[in-house]
């Protein structure tokens, strides 16, 4: 893998195929297929779960339950007794889950006295969550990235003002919403399997063995792949906790790939308030030649609870890095639909140059770096195979991301990219119907300011979880380190 070595990754494997899917109608849709083909197992990891989430959504909640996942799955556990249905969901704290009408707790009583086996997994540490998005079918094709199977997740990447697709149980709407997974197959998917079963025995205590081989083809009949034999890394967050050892692979990769990047980085993510990630970016936007770092979030978290914590603690990373940025190589955007309403971004993603691409669950935040458990996959331009046919597709990848904000193909962000010599340039010229907004941080009140200084309600592992002020010492002396060219130390 080019400039990054293995032992950053807890696996490398290759993939037959490897698709980028964008926004969650592409991944409700091949999770159907998969699901339909599947033989012997299907298995999913998630943050959280609802059964009544449907796959296929007409903005009609009538009695027609066939496409809700739920039923779905039970179905196919009984039409097919050989087919082994597991899911592993967080059990979430109850203030979390009364803001998810009580769910996934309340699966439990929907998949009683089925096949299915599901199990609420609460083996994180206190006030820590289980944060990891996989499915795996089969062992054959695999899912990973930022989306979760629940009932307001669902759109498209047109991100409509209105979509009546955009149902839920409660006959309510819920807002445009952004998300991005990737599949792959072979050897990938089964390294994904072998996660989703260690953390199955960790969970219940049982060992299970990899599911006996059934043949057939799982992937998605109407995904085409964007890559071919593409070597993958899979990186995690695992919490010292209970005698585990602590997993950084995901923070540790972070920051090498920052660092080794030449021409741009692009990030979109849901959260950013590590100091850590923030100073790596600061030392590239003070170099006369670094990178451009051009960041999409959400322009206000939807929830109070991340208003007051994760939108307070990022203005201070955002001032941080308009101070770094001599040059003018920093934008950091907020998406509008096209009258004018918040995209709620949740999607996980980094792109290092035309050379490195990341999909998965993990934060921008002290959380996901070393207190929740996370899982993301890489796919990083390989010198053994066609690097510069690596690097068009990866290249490919991040302009449509960027340009279906604005309205506009992939094809013209590059041309535009080429135009005016970076991504920031093209976005100022494609953007003229102003739907990336520049993100402004609010103004800091006196409890905002604490919140900010301490990162309440995000430590940065077990150590910290309740004591703020050694939180503050240890993450501004790593993010000093940084500063100073050392290499932070492990907490």
């Amino acid at each position: 893998m080019t400039g990054l070595t293995s032992d950053l990754f807890w696996r490398t494997a290759r993939a037959d195929r490897a698709a980028f899917l964008v926004d969650t109608e592409a991944y409700f849709r091949a999770l159907f297929d998969a699901f339909d083909k599947a033989r012997r197992s299907i298995f999913i990891l998630g943050w959280g779960f609802d059964p009544r989430t449907r796959l296929f959504p007409d903005g009609f909640d009538g009695p027609d339950d066939s496409d809700e996942v739920g039923r779905l799955l039970v179905n196919l556990a009984c039409a097919r007794p050989q087919l082994d249905v597991r899911l592993l969901i967080w059990k979430s704290a109850l203030p979390i889950s009364a803001s998810q009408e009580f769910f996934p707790h309340k699966a439990r009583k929907f998949f009683r006295d089925t096949p299915i086996k599901f199990i609420l997994d609460d083996q994180v540490p206190f006030g820590a969550c289980h944060h990891q998005k996989v499915v795996v079918v089969d062992d054959r094709v695999a899912f990973c990235g930022g989306g979760d199977i629940a009932v307001d997740r669902w759109d498209t990447p047109g991100h409509l003002d209105v979509d009546l697709r955009r149902i839920m149980p409660d006959h309510d709407y819920h807002a445009p919403r952004h998300e991005v997974m990737m599949a792959v197959d072979g050897e990938a998917a089964k390294a994904l399997g072998d996660l989703c079963r260690e953390r199955w025995a960790l969970a219940t205590g049982e060992t299970m063995a990899p599911p006996p081989d059934a043949g057939g083809d799982p992937w998605p009949e109407h995904v085409p792949p964007h890559m071919i034999g593409p070597q993958i890394g899979i990186a995690r967050t695992v919490p010292a906790w209970k005698g585990r050892a602590q997993a950084r692979e995901i923070m540790d990769l972070a920051l090498a790939s920052i660092a080794k990047a030449k021409d741009l980085i692009y990030l979109e993510n849901q959260y950013f308030t590590s100091p850590i990630i923030a100073e790596a970016l600061a030392a590239r936007l003070g170099e006369p030649d670094g990178p451009e770092v051009v960041m999409i979030s959400t322009g206000k978290a939807p929830s109070w609870f991340d208003q007051l914590t994760m939108d307070r603690a990022r203005g201070a990373m955002i001032w941080r890095l308009r101070a770094a940025d001599v040059f003018g190589r920093f934008r950091a955007y907020w998406p509008a639909t096209a009258g004018g309403s918040t995209i709620i971004v949740h999607s996980k993603v980094s792109i290092f140059d035309d050379a490195i691409a990341r999909v998965g669950s993990a934060n921008l935040n002290n959380r996901s770096g070393g207190f929740d458990t996370e899982v993301e996959l890489s796919i990083v331009r390989d010198t053994a195979q066609d690097p510069e046919t690596t690097g068009r597709q990866i290249a490919a990848f991040r302009d449509r991301l960027v340009g279906h904000f604005m309205g506009c193909t992939g094809d013209a962000v590059a041309k535009a990219r080429a135009e005016r010599g970076g991504l920031v340039g093209a976005i100022e010229v494609l953007n003229g119907k102003g739907r990336l907004k520049l993100i402004e941080p609010a103004p800091i009140t006196r409890f905002g300011r604490l919140v900010e200084a301490f990162h309440l309600g995000d430590p940065s592992d077990v150590a910290d979880a309740w004591r703020p002020g050694r939180r503050r010492e240890k993450l501004y002396a790593q993010a000093r380190a940084l500063a100073q060219g050392l290499k932070p130390s492990s907490p």
